[in-house]
């Protein structure tokens, strides 16, 4: 493999790992942020964020010398490869991206690239953008010679992040017409990135600018809306008296539909699924299409839906919930991540305290981020016994092992009461309610719902529809009285499943 010096452009959650994996592969790189104290702090080896294995390979990178940063665009002048790891937020006065971040980039990078005296250089965008913003990037580094610039969208989960960009399923290069020469140019350089990922023969699709856009963010809004769709057949599930586990396992089943991001629960959250959607919503009514993707809208909405019923839930258990005592249980938006950004968990905490309550939110990796933001709202406490104490009601929001694994018989022991709201279906009803618990989860009622009118038969009798419950049978929404509704295929009774870890979130 050629070693390639090259540049990663913003080094916020993406460009750090993107950075650090490539120093990995054996490059030498250089990486750029105007954030003078995070850049000092990545070059102390201090991770700015909690990730699974980007401590390790930002050592190994600082270590061998192979991995530097900087906050002087000068400092890239010399490298041939240049990564744009920039934020797309969504703007203050609508749905749509805000790119004033790339552009600024861009144009900065623009003025330290005639440097390289027209010899081979090429920009390559891993930022979340909307379709037509790489070929107006390409418009503003046209009058330099020897650039090229090619979209190759990042599909990293947080948690996964080092792994997937490491060995990706996928690798999509965008270019700006893929039979001329240059673009070949440009894809030849950067599959030299990506060799020694390449020798594991991932995918790798070659396809226009606005393809390659479309491919990551149809991708966000598509995971979206699975998740926003489980999440509305868990409200008819409610009423019904269905449980949405065994709707969704059962639906899962089939290869075309598939069980990822089909766990009902408080819904997505995240720095790139909520944002990403809404810049979707607004791309299209830009492009004169809006109606088409108008679905969306309502699977935002869907998705806001669901923490509100958590609020709701709260309430039908402890009635007016001014001055009682709720711990939440996460403040990440996911577990094994530290990232708040649009959290279900700090939503619902924030709403609970609005109508009231006394809430205490703890997490054992988000709690510093969650600060700004929820100091005055709520106690923060890292200790998850502590946070226990004196609990009126318990909300589980984010499903960290610590908290699906919780001992439901220790946990009694610290709280005031033992109610419990499973606001990610992770726990078992059966074994938390056998050890004393109140539980309610999202999708799965606690009671029948009302009888149908009576049928009258050709005697002029009336039978009444008593629904799938026995009569004398209790109904608790998961189970019959010793009796567990999920059930292994073939057998008509069984103990309660164990629960299972929710797929990661894009």
């Amino acid at each position: 493999m050629t070693t390639t010096t090259l540049s990663v452009i913003g080094v916020g959650y993406l460009g750090a790992v993107h950075a650090a994996s490539m120093a990995e592969l054996g490059h030498e790189v250089i990486g750029l942020d105007i954030d003078a104290e995070r850049v000092a702090a990545l070059q102390a080896g201090i991770p700015p964020f909690h990730e699974p294995g980007f401590a390790d390979i930002l050592a190994r990178g600082l270590a061998t010398g192979r991995l530097r940063f900087t906050t002087d665009y000068a400092d890239l002048a010399g490298a041939e490869v240049h990564f744009l790891g920039l934020g797309t937020p969504q703007r203050a006065d609508g749905f749509g991206a805000d790119l004033s971040h790339l552009e600024t980039a861009v144009d900065a990078l623009a003025e330290v690239l005639p440097s390289r005296s027209g010899a081979p250089t090429l920009v390559v965008g891993k930022s979340t953008v909307p379709a037509g913003t790489a070929r107006l990037l390409r418009e503003r580094l046209a009058h330099l010679d020897g650039v090229q610039l090619v979209w190759n969208p990042e599909f990293l989960r947080e948690g996964f992040a080092v792994q997937d960009t490491l060995d990706p399923d996928r690798l999509v290069y965008g270019v700006h017409d893929p039979e001329d020469a240059a673009a070949e140019q440009a894809i030849e350089m950067l599959d030299g990135v990506y060799a020694r990922i390449l020798e594991k023969q991932p995918p790798r699709l070659v396809m226009g600018y606005e393809a390659a856009e479309l491919v990551k963010t149809s991708a966000n809004a598509f995971l979206a809306t699975k998740i926003s769709f489980i999440n509305a057949v868990s409200e008819m599930c409610e009423v019904t008296g269905a449980d949405v586990t065994d709707v969704a396992r059962a639906v899962g089943m089939d290869d075309r539909i598939g069980a990822k991001f089909l766990r009902a629960g408080v819904g997505f959250g995240g720095g790139c699924l909520p944002k990403d959607l809404r810049a979707f919503i607004a791309s299209a009514e830009e492009h004169g299409v809006g109606e088409a993707l108008g679905f969306l809208r309502e699977v935002d909405a869907i998705n806001d839906r669901r923490r509100g019923r958590v609020v709701e839930l709260a309430r039908e258990l402890l009635g007016d919930l001014h001055g009682r005592r709720v711990t939440v249980l996460g403040a990440a938006f996911k577990p094994d991540s530290d990232d708040v950004r649009d959290s279900p968990a700090l939503d619902v905490a924030t709403r609970l305290r609005a109508a009231g309550a006394e809430v205490t939110v703890t997490d054992p990796e988000g709690l510093e981020n969650a600060r700004p933001r929820m100091e005055e709202l709520a106690e923060l406490e890292p200790d998850l016994d502590t946070a226990l104490q004196g609990a009126e009601l318990t909300v589980l929001l984010t499903e960290w092992s610590q908290y699906r694994e919780l001992d439901p018989a220790r946990a009694a022991a610290l709280v005031t009461a033992p109610r419990m709201i499973d606001g990610r279906n992770v726990l078992d009803p059966q074994h938390w309610r056998a050890a004393g618990w109140t539980l309610r989860s999202l999708g799965r009622a606690d009671a029948l719902p009302a009888p149908r009118p009576a049928a009258t038969d050709q005697s002029g009798a009336s039978e009444a529809v008593t629904g799938e419950a026995g009569a004398g049978e209790a109904w608790t929404g998961e189970t019959r009285t010793g009796e567990s509704r999920a059930r292994p295929e073939g057998a008509r009774a069984s103990a309660a499943r164990p629960a299972e870890p929710v797929p990661a979130l894009v």
